[in-house]
C-alpha cells in the first residue's frame, strides 16, 4: 500500500468524497483519510500562500 497524503488530500481538493477514495483504495480506511488531511493541514499552519484570484 502506497498512497500518499499528497495524492489523498489532492482527491478530495478535485472533489472526490471519502466514500469515493475508499471505494477506489479498498485497502484505505476512513481513519487513513482523516489522518492524511490532519497530517496536511499541520504542515500548512505555518506557510503563508499567496492566493491569485482569477
Amino acid at each position: 500500500m502506497r498512497i500518499t497524503v499528497g495524492m489523498i488530500v489532492g482527491q478530495i481538493a478535485a472533489g472526490a468524497t471519502p466514500e469515493q477514495l475508499l471505494a477506489d483504495y479498498p485497502y484505505l480506511e476512513r481513519e487513513d483519510i482523516t489522518q492524511a488531511l490532519r497530517y496536511a493541514a499541520w504542515r500548512a499552519e505555518e506557510r503563508e500562500i499567496t492566493l491569485s484570484y482569477a
